[in-house]
């Protein structure tokens, strides 16, 4: 029985040799006769962290690699960076420098 193959879109990068997948599907609701769109997320394997938030990729079924990862990375497509990128790679920055606290502003904060 050959393995599943699906395409996807990566939305998050930031674990170790991990890669979030959103794995869209559209089908017609059986009542309304509307398209309908569904989406799943899966956690696949990236060897080598080479994909990042916004690429295409496709993920093919693997044998168990951890708690819930299932699926494994096989070819993918830089994208451009988007908009949510460049916002994701924003907030890493800034989120750096809030965590920085001046040493004459802390003792300034602290009462006598």
């Amino acid at each position: 029985m050959p393995k599943r193959t699906l395409q996807g879109v990566v939305v998050s990068d930031k674990q170790d040799k991990t890669v979030i997948v959103r794995v869209e599907r559209r089908f017609t609701h059986p009542v309304m006769k509307k398209t309908v769109r569904r989406s799943n997320k899966f956690h696949a394997h990236d060897e080598k962290n080479e994909f990042s938030i916004g690429d295409l990729v496709w993920i093919e079924e693997h044998k168990p690699i951890s708690k819930l990862k299932r699926w494994a990375v096989v070819r993918g497509e830089k994208r451009a960076k988007t908009e949510t990128a460049i916002e994701h790679e924003s907030e890493k920055r800034s989120s750096k420098k809030k965590g920085a606290v001046k040493p004459d502003t802390a003792a300034a904060a602290k009462p006598n």
